[in-house]
């Protein structure tokens, strides 16, 4: 039985502060609903997350705050960080972690800049929300074997999909380059990278 995640609960102290920061990062709003002066829900959802985030009055017995390591993924690091900044999260320097693995806990073992050879998984940053609910952006570029389903190729945004395609068109340019011919069915060889780059698998050569 699959078992998708689905909402992730934030809590809040003043849910219109929340409600602009998070609309304020292009989050999109998908409800802003109350049964009463005494619960409230508000649902947004990141830019191409199929999970969303919910906040609100009554929602949650959590301290506002107390939401820490909430994790979103990117394929560029650098520009995420840039985009967060100038939308006003105040986000912290790119670092990865001194182990090489995953990040510790708060800003333990931190190393500032991205991981060497910018290795998918290893690149992240922070921000927190008004109440100090604390998010975690990690780069990946290459899935690794065995975390997606082979049988299933999705893309979540016309950017995401537009980025793959650059990284299958650099790929397929070294590879006319070997073979040292044009490749008339270039269309095969970019949907099977695609496809193969999704599942983590071996890229076609």
């Amino acid at each position: 039985m699959d078992m998708k995640l689905e909402v992730i609960v934030v809590p809040v102290t003043d849910v219109d502060r929340a409600k602009s920061f998070y609309t304020g990062l292009g989050w999109r709003l998908d409800a802003d609903l109350a049964t009463g002066e005494g619960f409230r829900v508000v649902q947004v959802t990141p830019p191409g997350s199929p999970a969303s985030v919910i906040f609100g009055t009554s929602v949650t017995s959590q301290t506002p705050g107390s939401a820490q390591g909430l994790h979103l993924i990117v394929d560029d690091i650098a520009a995420a960080h840039d985009e967060l900044e100038r939308l006003g999260a105040n986000p912290g320097e790119v670092f990865h972690d001194a182990g090489g693995v995953f990040h510790h806990a708060g800003t333990d073992a931190r190393v500032p800049g991205p991981a060497p050879q910018r290795r998918s998984y290893g690149s992240f940053l922070s921000f927190n929300d008004p109440d100090g609910n604390g998010w975690i952006l990690q780069e990946v570029t290459t899935r690794l074997p065995g975390r997606l389903d082979p049988s299933v190729t999705t893309y979540t945004s016309a950017p995401d999909l537009a980025a793959a395609l650059r990284r299958a068109a650099a790929a397929h340019g070294e590879h006319e380059a070997r073979t040292g011919a044009e490749d008339p069915n270039w269309p095969d060889w970019y949907a099977d990278y695609l496809v193969r780059e999704q599942a983590g698998s071996d890229l076609p050569r």
